[in-house]
């Protein structure tokens, strides 16, 4: 008896995510590619890069098994500026001296372990049982509320008395642009470059990781 329409390939794809599209339409093109129901395990912004992973066919099931897993970003912070989103495509909001190379080092040292962070509104929380993101763009003012996220690790890597590049590794959940807003600034580039013990190093959009094989590295 044949497989059944939409069950094959099955598996994990491994994608780099360019800058621009939408998480649905990198997973839109795999499965209009490959025949199979498709579907993400953890999106990533239209102005980030990285590491998604796209579960197909009857591996979709198993989306589940991949809820909860710690993610690591590289990312640089405007210092001077927070925007309504927290990315480069919101409008600025507040304007201030960029801190010191000092300052910047305690104010990331207090946010290493759990900290509660600030959901960003230009999110797909939902807020009386919309979404965040339709409440902003439609201009209503939201009191978004915290999250508890362990920051597992966040560690700079440049700094040039403005734009800071840091390496972060946190709990599921969490928004590197909420840390940029704590930090008082805002993400002008994001790059998802692990997820759980997935590496963009492994990513290949041309290459159906075997159910037995995703679930293994698990």
């Amino acid at each position: 008896m044949p497989p059944k329409r939409g069950l094959t390939p099955s598996g994990l794809v491994l994608v780099d995510k360019p800058a621009g599209p939408s998480s649905f339409a990198i997973v839109r093109d795999l499965r209009d590619r490959t025949g199979a129901r498709a579907g993400h395990a953890g999106t990533l912004d239209p102005f980030a890069t990285g590491l998604l992973l796209v579960l197909l066919g009857a591996f979709t099931k198993q989306a589940q098994q991949f809820v909860g897993l710690t993610k690591e970003y590289e990312t640089a912070v405007d210092l001077s500026a927070k925007t309504t989103t927290g990315d480069p495509e919101g409008e600025i909001v507040e304007e201030h001296e960029p801190p010191s190379e000092e300052q910047l080092h305690e104010r990331i040292a207090a946010l290493r372990g759990e900290v509660d962070l600030q959901i960003p509104a230009a999110s797909a929380v939902k807020i009386g049982g919309e979404r965040a993101y339709k409440l902003m763009r439609r201009g209503v003012d939201v009191d978004m509320p915290l999250r508890r996220t362990t920051v597992h690790e966040l560690e700079v890597l440049d700094y040039d008395g403005r734009i800071a590049r840091l390496r972060t590794h946190l709990s599921s959940g969490g928004y590197v642009r909420s840390l940029a807003a704590a930090l008082g600034g805002h993400c002008v580039s994001l790059r998802r470059t692990a997820v759980g013990p997935f590496k963009i190093d492994d990513a290949d959009s041309e290459r159906v990781i075997p159910p037995e094989e995703a679930l293994a590295e698990l």
